[in-house]
């Protein structure tokens, strides 16, 4: 005797929610690059040109770089992983600010609530104004989280959330 699976009863246990999965990645493409040391890479592309490497400093990024031309533009956040032939990136998009101030840290969180704000700075309170990272969150909403991590100097890598 065989049983179907009744859709109503068992939505769920079908592995059938109905809720779209995230979007990984912005931009996926292949490439041939030869003669290239190491397994994976990890780097950011900023609008000027430069590239930062994050993982993997010996691998020679410009074939990756070049083939996500096109497929994505800059700034992103790119990750390699060689497969026996070609390297497979994917690039996600990302906001990148210049603050104006050094705020002394690496990472920064910046909470507006209708009750105030709060601003911390590689964990610890602090007082000082970052009007670059409000005026994004004001700008996506009344009540937010701007998130930000220091990519280079005055470089940070920018998240806002709606609360």
């Amino acid at each position: 005797m065989t049983h179907a699976l009744d859709p109503a009863r068992h939505w769920l246990a079908a592995g059938i929610t109905g809720i779209a999965r995230s979007r990984e990645w912005d931009a996926v493409v292949a490439v041939e690059a030869p003669g290239q040391l190491g397994d994976e890479v990890a780097f950011v592309a900023l609008a000027d040109g430069r590239v930062l490497r994050e993982e993997g400093s010996s691998i020679d990024v410009e074939p990756l770089v070049s083939a996500l031309r096109g497929a994505i533009g800059p700034p992103y956040r790119a990750f390699g992983v060689r497969k026996p032939e070609l390297w497979t990136v994917g690039a996600v998009a990302i906001v990148v600010v210049e603050l104006g101030e050094d705020p002394g840290g690496d990472e920064i969180e910046v909470v507006r609530r209708a009750d105030g704000m709060s601003v911390r700075v590689d964990g610890r309170p602090t007082a000082p104004p970052l009007p670059e990272l409000e005026r994004l969150g004001e700008a996506r909403a009344p009540e937010y989280v701007v998130r930000a991590r220091r990519l280079e100097g005055a470089l940070y890598e920018v998240e806002v959330e709606p609360l």
